[in-house]
């Protein structure tokens, strides 16, 4: 026998070779509470030693948990005991692994489809006018077809949610999957018992073919749509994970260690440790936070910074893993690995956030804990009613009165409010060029008071470009660009990228440049024409022997365009000064506009950001950006985000950059530009396709549009049976003599999904 521990905070028994299970009041946990739960995130050992999960060997000691009741935990995969969720990974994982569930309902969803298509024709057809396809068959024949076609469709395809529906009913935790059993398992057995038995029906109740109407499409057609509802569902939840993929597939998978006799020799990440040597090569992704001993190069930290430029490092500086060097090469020191570097602590601050908002929980679900045992006393009370007080059969007209009121109740339309609303509104959305992950975005957006903004990408194209060409005295335009181009073309720097890219749009030709040499953090050197050149910043010039008096128009012209936000660098030829050249990334045209519809519809604007102070302060004042906080990390955007978010704001987080990825998450609802790094959209609730800020106000009429259609579908869903189920109950019968047949019931039903239907499309007219 397996050994067992002892839960050290509930006393409950704990079978090592399997999941830690605490059962109270009748309803299994994987931790009953939170105590335990910080039992086993500090000593995850103690509870995962050797558990495995026999029917998914792939996956073995992996935690599950569900999206909507975070207390429970378990190894493998399964069903949410609370709501009958299917539980998914806690902990990301860099590889996309294959859902067996997934791969289950969707073969139940195609073979159910393919049985079930030939029921609903069957039932069109039969009630198209001078058509009746009981002439052809019989029907009795067609009852057989029918009950032949829907059994594998209600008891195999359905099995997933009779068993929730068990469930629900064993725990006491009623949800849909309660109403989807209940209904459908129903409409089944009264269908089944009219086709095999229908003389236990009375006579008032046969149809116009001489036989008791089964209701088998009904049935078939509900475990269809659902099993479709369930199916797109895993499928989504399966995306949400990309960004987590995407932020662990940005380290480089091995790192070239210098051991200590000199020998250099490529290792696995997961092999390196702390203190170990490594040379990161040009064009290589930093592998671990480090810090530099030898060597000098530019790194492109937009990883975390937002900052289009490169950052120059040399001996003593820090270095962040993930990313990427550019110009030299670097011996470095690690210093943090594993999951203490900067980038796994993104990913796991991302996974926290999205596992802290629950995924669509429509109202349905929220009420179902008093409609479902209200249709089912009313369907129980109908039934003792009529076999109490009704004319002969009473058990026959008790059977009948009880089946409609369940059939009347059926959660077709109660399923379909919300979907088919997030359906319109999503399509509407896409062709307005914005793109909701699901129906909590849109929900939320709506409520937002608060816009927190990224600078780069977001406000700015993320493009440098040559913004000023300043000459000195003597010296003409074209000149200092053709000399600073001629030097810059030797560097992969974006500055120097824009530069060129200047050069070459006037259509200036540019020199050889020999001993070309880049001096990381200062500029470039090189020999042009014989000559001695140089590009690069003030202390640069002051190494090459240039005072401040000589350049002192020059600098006054630097310090207006740094003003405004923008990159100076001064061109140097054979002693002298030619002149300064100016790099700007350039807000976007339509910004000004759009953060003035925003502030109109009473949003706070704020801007986050890596990039140095004095540039964001100039970009805040161009845009009439009051609350500018600059030079974040990206654990210290999510920290703003959620600091906002705590002093009762509804905060969205609009960003582009994989720096933005844990604002974006912690954020009510994160807006992402379509331009932008993949990581940022998959974090996010919203992706605006064209990168443009004036989607924002869009995608907020139709927030408003699409919650006041929710509503309305909701009350459409729930109308008919707040009318129907006591019609169905016999309300009418000692008044009119009237007991509703269960023909009138699903008639009922089917009109309550049209409406539902028909007030979704209406979304697709709305102006935005």
């Amino acid at each position: 026998m397996a050994d067992e521990l002892i839960d050290p905070v509930c006393g409950m028994k704990v079978r090592a070779d399997g999941p830690h299970r605490c059962v109270h009041d009748g309803v299994e946990y994987g931790f009953c509470n939170p105590r335990c739960l910080a039992k086993f995130e500090a000593e995850p050992e103690r509870y995962l030693g050797a558990a495995r999960d026999t029917a998914a060997p792939a996956q073995e000691g992996v935690v599950y948990t569900c999206p909507m009741h975070p207390e429970i935990r378990q190894v493998g995969p399964g069903s949410c005991p609370i709501c009958g969720m299917a539980l998914e990974p806690l902990a990301p994982s860099s590889e996309l692994e294959e859902s067996a569930e997934l791969t289950d309902l969707s073969r139940r969803f195609w073979v159910s489809a393919v049985l079930a298509l030939p029921l609903a024709v069957m039932a069109m057809v039969d009630m198209a006018p001078g058509m009746p396809i009981t002439m052809a068959l019989g029907p009795r024949a067609l009852g057989l077809v029918q009950l032949a076609l829907a059994t594998p469709v209600v008891l195999w395809g359905g099995a997933p949610f009779f068993a929730r529906a068990l469930t629900s009913l064993r725990t006491r935790r009623l949800n849909m999957f309660t109403l989807i059993g209940l209904g459908t398992g129903v409409a089944w057995i009264y269908s089944a018992v009219a086709v095999l038995a229908p003389e236990l029906f009375p006579e008032a109740f046969w149809g116009r073919h001489g036989t008791v109407e089964p209701y088998f499409e009904a049935a078939a057609v509900i475990v269809v749509l659902v099993l479709l509802g369930q199916v797109l569902e895993l499928r989504a939840r399966r995306r949400t994970g990309a960004a987590l993929r995407a932020l662990l597939a940005l380290a480089p998978a091995t790192a070239r260690r210098v051991r200590a006799d000199g020998v250099e020799e490529d290792v696995p990440l997961a092999h390196v440790r702390v203190g170990d040597r490594l040379r990161v090569r040009p064009g290589e992704k930093i592998p671990v936070d480090a810090r530099v001993l030898d060597g000098a190069s530019s790194v492109d930290e937009s990883l975390v910074s937002g900052e289009a430029l490169p950052v120059e490092k040399r001996a003593g500086d820090a270095l962040i893993g993930a990313t990427q060097n550019q110009s030299g090469t670097l011996l470095i020191e690690a210093e943090r690995v594993g999951a203490d570097t900067l980038l796994s602590r993104i990913v796991a601050e991302v996974a926290r956030a999205q596992r802290s908002r629950a995924p669509i929980q429509n109202l349905a679900d929220r009420v179902a804990a008093v409609f479902v045992p209200a249709v089912v006393a009313c369907a129980a009370l109908a039934f003792a009613l009529w076999a109490w007080l009704g004319p002969e059969p009473r058990l026959a007209h008790a059977l009948v009165a009880s089946v409609s009121v369940l059939i009347i109740a059926c959660p077709c339309a109660l399923g379909l409010a919300t979907p088919m609303s997030i359906m319109v509104a999503m399509g509407r959305g896409a062709h307005a060029g914005v793109l909701f992950r699901d129906a909590d975005a849109i929900e939320r957006l709506r409520q937002v008071d608060t816009l927190a903004l990224d600078k780069t990408g977001t406000l700015t194209e993320g493009k440098p470009s040559l913004s000023g060409v300043s000459p000195a005295p003597g010296v003409d335009e074209a000149t200092l660009l053709r000399v600073g181009a001629s030097l810059e073309r030797g560097s992969e720097h974006p500055l120097a990228t824009a530069i060129v890219a200047a050069a070459e749009s006037r259509g200036l030709a540019l020199e050889p440049v020999s001993d070309f040499a880049a001096d990381p953090g200062r500029g470039v050197r090189g020999t042009l024409g014989g000559a001695r050149a140089a590009l690069g910043n003030r202390g640069l010039l002051a190494e090459l022997g240039v005072t401040v008096a000589e350049i002192a128009a020059l600098e006054a012209r630097a310090d207006e365009l740094r003003a405004r936000g923008e990159t100076v660098v001064f061109v140097w030829l054979d002693g002298r000064v030619l002149g300064a050249l100016g790099v700007v990334d350039p807000i976007k045209p339509t910004a000004a506009k759009a953060l003035a519809a925003l502030r109109a519809d009473g949003l706070r604007v704020a801007m986050l950001t890596g990039d140095a102070r004095r540039t964001a302060e100039a970009v805040a004042r161009q845009l009439g950006i009051d609350d500018v906080r600059a030079e974040l990390s990206p654990t210290q955007k999510g920290d703003a985000v959620a600091a906002l978010a705590g002093a009762g704001r509804i905060v969205a987080m609009a960003g582009d950059g994989i720096n933005d990825a844990p604002a974006l998450a912690r954020a009510h609802v994160g807006i992402a530009m379509g331009t932008g790094a993949d990581v940022a959209i998959e974090s996010a609730g919203v992706t605006l396709l064209r990168g443009d800020l004036l989607g924002i106000a869009r995608a907020r009429r139709l927030s408003r549009a699409t919650g006041a259609n929710l509503r309305q579908n909701l009350f459409l869903a729930f109308v008919y049976n707040a009318l129907g189920v006591p019609i169905a109950m016999g309300a009418l019968y000692p008044f009119f003599g009237v007991l509703l047949s269960p023909m009138l019931a699903a008639a009922a039903m089917s009109l309550s999904s049209v409406s539902v239907i028909a007030n979704a499309l209406r979304l697709q007219r709305v102006r935005l």
